[in-house]
């Protein structure tokens, strides 16, 4: 019997939307709109206190087994581009990495248990790919990000996966709506049937900003769009302003999701437009960070790309701090 999937689109929902780096905007609060207009025009990067995530009693995707992803690349992304976010991936599980490191700074979620004292866990997986030349065309609503999910699962790309994050990664000529406006990505989740099983898919977004916004999602490896021009962009760890742009945002997501995977998980405000994991701490990455400052980070001698984890094949990326649940503080690696 062929599998049939059933996606209700929640428009209005929660759709737990990536701050953007700079300003910690988010599509459907009003509430962070306000708290944007009366702050200084960069203050969103660094809180004034410390937020404090409050557990709603729901579903993490706690361990022992994997997180597993799978990767829908919308439109053009060349093997190099690619192959960043494969060894991003792919260094989670690296624990031979000597901190600090991707799987140093995903150790964070141990600090985020379940109702049964559950860990999300601590192992992430990469369980498929699959490419999509544009088949939706170049301009994308949110609604046509479970679409395209949707038609991945039941053409049988990918498997109906309770434990999967479907990740679609669209390429820097694609346009999503509020992409640049007030997101660099979001995720929500689906149901789904096949046969007399009911489950509930979890999907998320995230942009290439390189040609749309880079100021914006890819900031500090761009002069901020808004605010002081006159400092000077990091140089990017992987020579692609874009590509580590996107890590930052998928970082971001991943860290939502399995604290936050179907909106009664770890988050503060409102549910539709929460403060998770790391989006609590958004525009942090080094000690010392404040607002236009991303704080105190390594600096590789050879390229002077400006970093704070390692991964496999001996990449560099920027991380974002994380939200630590047993000092209730933003943390940063380095």
């Amino acid at each position: 019997m062929a599998l049939r999937i059933l996606f209700a689109f929640k428009l209005m929902k929660h759709i737990a939307t990536i701050c953007c780096i700079i300003f910690g905007l988010t599509a459907q609060s009003s509430e962070a709109t306000k708290h944007f207009l009366h702050s200084r025009k960069l203050a969103a990067i660094v809180p004034s206190t410390s937020p404090i995530l409050d557990y709603h009693n729901g579903a993490l995707l706690a361990g022992p087994r994997a997180v597993n992803i799978y990767l829908l690349w919308y439109g053009t992304f060349s093997p190099a581009q690619k192959s960043v976010v494969n060894d991003f991936l792919s260094s989670f599980n690296a624990r031979s990495e000597a901190p600090p490191s991707v799987s140093s700074w995903w150790k964070t979620t141990d600090g985020y248990k379940d109702e049964s004292k559950s860990a999300v866990s601590n192992l992430v997986a990469i369980s498929g790919q699959s490419t999509n030349d544009y088949s939706l065309a170049k301009n994308l609503k949110r609604a046509d990000i479970a679409s395209l999910v949707e038609q991945a699962v039941s053409s049988s790309a990918f498997p109906a996966d309770p434990r999967g994050i479907y990740l679609v990664l669209t390429a820097d000529d694609v346009f999503v709506e509020d992409f640049c406006m007030n997101s660099c990505g979001f995720h929500d989740h689906a149901s789904a049937s096949s046969g007399n099983n009911n489950t509930r898919l979890i999907y998320a977004w995230v942009g290439n900003p390189a040609t749309q916004c880079p100021g914006l999602c890819a900031w500090p490896f761009a002069i901020p769009q808004f605010g002081s021009q006159l400092g000077k962009a990091l140089v990017s760890p992987n020579n692609d302003v874009g590509m580590d742009g996107m890590v930052m945002n998928i970082a971001t997501i991943l860290a939502g999701t399995a604290t936050n995977p179907f909106d009664d998980g770890y988050f503060q405000g409102d549910a539709r437009a929460p403060l998770e994991a790391v989006s609590a701490c958004t525009g942090m990455f080094g000690k010392g960070a404040y607002p236009g400052y991303p704080g105190s980070l390594l600096v590789d001698k050879s390229s002077g790309a400006s970093y704070n984890a390692k991964g496999v094949n001996e990449r560099m990326f920027l991380l974002p701090a994380m939200w630590d649940p047993s000092s209730a503080t933003c943390i940063t690696l380095s």
